[in-house]
């Protein structure tokens, strides 16, 4: 897939966009935070917004006898995204951690800075709302981040991708795919017309089929009942104690979710198959530590989350962090191989027609500066200087908020470390569509800085790894769409998603305490990622830390180890690299939970569907998808909106 031709680029904003917008911050984004809620994310719901917002807009303007472009398909499409990160939804997680008995048992509640959590006494004073004074410099540090990194949108992302495109010619094979799926509903084919929303149609039955029983029966008999009817369990079914009576110290759950299994049915077949391997092998794996003392804090009685959390401590924290090395040097290395082998064929000389290096810099600069006006280039020079303006704004935020922030480290980090990480992923993105990480960078500059308090956890640090970025102006030029587009696609949603989010937040906190049985999720889940939450922060604090009591350089080494040794192996046998990364994945894993359907979709979908359907069967999985996340938001509407209205009616005050 190339480019359009020149005079086929076109802005994309228009009135089409204001009502998707609208769509999105008041109706899509309230049901997608109440799901989170109630089930928590792994059903994928947010992933298939975006693709719910393209094929709804466009099935409706055909029935209107309108048309949506392929420029302004893209807007929807971006849209989404930006309109999905809500930034007002971690308010009710810090809420949660500011009132938990289990943070101030361990002295983290006097230590946590109050521009960051308010303290438990304020909120308790205030109610369960955030139009408090206690929340008022949270909320202007939260509006600040919001613009500041909106704005770094068309700083070094920009110009690495100025770089690698316009200098470096890199194919970048992964982005004509997104881009194919907007071109695609973006023009009319046919029978292409009738199948895609006959796909949507079939998957938008079974979302509010499957929402119905899954979300609705059990939220709606809470409202009415004395007790919760679940036909199907929420969140997950523990089997931990059944199962230990054979597999000591394996943490055993079962997750039902059809989301999940018609995720297996379009992620890599590979990568599922990798991770359920590697699932496998840390439930046998389990056992055998119990029994050599490794797991030594697993007891028979232990559930789900504190044979999770013990088994955490005792190893797979350590493990895990071994294995995330082994990932990033395989990362490394495919990087470095392809590089090469990119430099060493021919049609990499096509770029310089002279040997002198001299002439060869001074064709790239004047690539570099030379804007494509149809495109909507902008000079490279404003990107560095938003740039250099953001990474200045993190770090003066920092050393302002945070006494003794390590700023000259900051300073590295935003000059040296993330241009080299970011053009690095960039360049591979190009080449193989694949990006490179240093894991857990953040902590450990943290831990080697020496500072003592929990503030520096919640400062601002320009680490980041901006190389992605230049695949979504991969797209965005695939799809003939000039960048302002982008640029009034942020100023209309930016204002819009953060009303709508903040009222959304306002108004679950009020409905019911978070966490509580109306939300399950939170109820079920939040314990162990509050007590996983707690275990960095404590790494800074005077006296004994959990984490560094937790931390074994041999087990580290035990994963890295493992890792690598299996990289090495399935690699040499020339398998597939996603059944790399996927094994690799399902050893750090440790707990089944929806595992098991995502492997059944992917068996059915690769072995039954893809067959009979062969290559159309990705097409139509994905509005068959698209239609389920729109079903579920439905039936989760539904279900919020009977919440809301028993609330409204009840006698009790919020």
């Amino acid at each position: 897939m190339t480019p359009p031709k020149v005079e086929r680029f076109e802005d994309g904003f228009g009135w089409k966009a204001v009502a998707g917008a609208i769509f999105l911050g008041f109706i899509v984004n309230p049901a997608t935070d109440y799901l989170s809620l109630v089930i928590g994310g792994e059903a994928g719901i947010s992933g298939a917004m975006k693709w719910v917002m393209i094929i709804f807009f466009a099935e409706v303007a055909k029935r209107s006898f309108s048309v949506l472009k392929t420029q302004e398909l893209y807007v929807l499409h971006f849209m989404s995204g930006a309109a999905l990160a809500d930034p007002f939804t971690g308010y009710l997680w810090t809420q949660y951690v500011a009132q938990s008995e289990y943070v101030q048992g361990l002295g983290l509640a006097a230590e946590l800075p109050r521009w960051a959590v308010p303290r438990a006494a304020d909120i308790q004073a205030g109610g369960r709302t955030f139009m408090t004074v206690a929340w008022v410099p949270i909320i202007i540090l939260t509006l600040f981040g919001q613009i500041v990194s909106r704005i770094d949108n068309y700083g070094l992302g920009y110009v690495l991708y100025r770089v690698v495109s316009d200098v470096e010619k890199l194919p970048f094979p992964f982005a004509p795919v997104g881009a194919a799926g907007i071109v695609a509903l973006s023009t009319d084919r046919g029978d292409e017309t009738v199948w895609r929303w006959r796909c949507f149609a079939i998957g938008s039955m079974i979302g509010m089929i499957w929402g119905a029983v899954y979300v609705c029966v059990p939220m709606i008999t809470q409202a009415i009942l004395p007790k919760r009817v679940e036909i199907i369990p929420l969140i997950f079914i523990d089997f931990t104690q059944q199962v230990s009576q054979l597999l000591p110290a394996v943490p055993f759950n079962i997750v039902i979710e059809l989301g999940a299994f018609l995720s297996g049915m379009i992620v890599p077949f590979w990568g599922v198959v990798g991770g359920f391997l590697g699932l496998v092998i840390t439930m046998i794996a389990n056992p055998v530590l119990q029994k050599m003392g490794v797991l030594s804090s697993w007891k028979p009685e232990m559930g789900f989350i504190d044979a999770s959390f013990a088994n955490s401590l005792d190893f797979y924290m350590s493990f895990g962090l071994g294995l995330t090395l082994a990932v990033t040097f395989s990362q490394f290395f495919i990087f470095l191989s392809t590089t090469i082998t990119n430099l060493m064929k021919p049609k990499s000389r096509e770029l310089s027609h002279e040997p002198r290096s001299g002439r060869r810099f001074g064709e790239v600069w004047k690539i570099l500066v030379t804007n494509n006006a149809a495109r909507g280039d902008f000079s490279i020079f404003i990107a560095i200087a938003i740039y250099i303006f953001s990474t200045a704004s993190w770090v003066a935020l920092g050393a302002y908020l945070v006494p003794g922030y390590p700023w000259m480290i900051m300073v590295f980090y935003g000059v040296i470390y993330t241009p080299l990480i970011s053009y690095a992923t960039a360049k591979l993105e190009g080449i193989c569509g694949r990006a490179v990480n240093l894991p857990y960078l953040r902590e450990l500059t943290i831990l080697l800085s020496g500072h003592k308090g929990v503030d520096i956890w919640f400062a601002p640090m320009p680490i980041q790894n901006l190389g992605g970025e230049t695949v979504g102006f991969r797209i965005l030029e695939l799809t003939g769409t000039k960048i302002i587009s982008q640029v009034k696609t942020i100023i209309l949603t930016l204002p819009i998603v953060v009303v709508a989010s903040f009222v959304t937040s306002e108004l679950l906190w009020r409905m019911a305490p978070v966490p509580s049985s109306a939300y399950p999720y939170t109820q079920r889940m939040w314990e162990l990622n509050l007590r996983g939450w707690c275990l960095m922060k404590t790494a800074t604090l005077e006296g004994g830390s959990q984490i560094l009591e937790a931390l074994h350089l041999e087990y580290a080494v035990w994963g890295f180890v493992s890792g690598g040794t299996l990289f090495a192996i399935l690699s040499a046998l020339g398998l597939p690299i996603m059944l790399v990364f996927g094994a690799v994945w399902g050893l750090a894993a440790t707990t089944p939970g929806a595992m098991w359907c995502t492997m059944l979709g992917a068996f059915v979908g690769k072995f039954y569907f893809k067959r009979k359907y062969r290559d159309m069967w990705l097409k139509y999985m994905t509005a068959i998808l698209a239609g389920y996340g729109c079903g579920m938001g439905l039936a989760s509407m539904v279900a919020m909106a009977f919440s809301v209205i028993s609330r409204m009616l009840s006698p009790t005050i919020w």
